[in-house]
């Protein structure tokens, strides 16, 4: 298997107990939850790591113009550091590499998924004293700068492009097939943002069966966040009999069959099946 790895057990509880406390905090700090995240998946990122890509953000922060006047001046600004002097973008190669997911790898390499060069523009500008934002446009993640009474819109994939009403629409529509429903241009909340990334994480993984490592922690990590899909406890358990925990995945089937078959029971029933043929593993 190709690294990155998690790292050991008592490490990795220790992350998602931190990461846990984040999330449910009164004001996540975007930027922590990423890190840890992404010291969750790799091993190598130690607290000194962490560290030193929370300074890499601020030192960024102190190279962009000391608060330019408007939305369109604080994108161009982010642009001109960020995408062009800087060359922070993405290629079509980056959705290949687990990395692009990574915080720390994206500001080393200075390239990633739309979605986490954004969490770059973001916490860069916001430090810098940007009124800015993540704007969650079904497919492709970009920023906003201002007020809903006046945005500016900008692609960090495409190296900061700022984007016109019409080149939004027509990046929704390249992925989605349909319009741009305005209601997608409101700002994203740090757990939206954190729960996208691991999404794409767990679909990176789901294309890599060898990689069943990032799927568990990339679902267990989802499901401390205050809002998640409930069946992620499914495949969790899932995962779990996947890689031969046969007693700890019947367990977790039965539990979720309880919440399941109380609204349906036909469902919860067949959850139990799941768990009984899981235990029958262990014979």
């Amino acid at each position: 298997m190709r690294p990155p790895f998690p790292p050991p057990p008592g490490r990795a509880a220790e992350l998602r107990l931190r990461f846990a406390e984040e999330a449910r905090s009164e004001r996540p700090d975007l930027s922590l939850l990423c890190l840890l995240l992404a010291a969750a998946g790799d091993a190598s990122l130690d607290e000194a790591g962490i560290d030193a890509a929370q300074m890499e953000l601020d030192r960024l922060a102190g190279l962009l113009p000391h608060r330019p006047a408007g939305p369109l001046a604080w994108a161009e600004a982010t642009r001109d550091l960020l995408g062009e002097r800087l060359g922070f973008r993405g290629t079509a190669g980056d959705y290949r590499r687990l990395e692009s997911s990574l915080l720390h790898e994206v500001l080393r390499r200075r390239r990633g998924l739309p979605i986490l060069l954004s969490v770059v523009w973001m916490e860069v500008a916001r430090r810098a004293g940007a009124p800015v934002y993540g704007v969650a446009l079904p497919g492709h993640f970009v920023v906003g700068f201002g007020t809903t009474g006046e945005r500016v819109l900008a692609d960090p994939f495409d190296g900061g492009r700022v984007l016109s009403g019409m080149d939004a629409e027509l990046l929704v529509v390249g992925a989605t097939g349909v319009p741009l429903d305005p209601s997608v241009l409101t700002p994203a909340a740090p757990g939206e943002v954190v729960l996208r990334i691991l999404n794409n994480i767990r679909a990176w993984a789901a294309a890599r069966p060898e990689r069943s490592d990032v799927s568990l922690w990339a679902v267990e990590l989802s499901l401390l966040l205050p809002s998640r899909p409930a069946r992620l406890r499914y495949e969790r358990a899932r995962l779990l009999v996947q890689r031969g925990e046969f007693a700890a995945g019947a367990q977790e089937l039965e539990a979720y069959a309880e919440v399941v078959a109380e609204v349906d029971q036909a469902a919860g029933e067949r959850l139990r099946g799941e768990a009984r043929a899981a235990r029958a593993m262990l014979n």
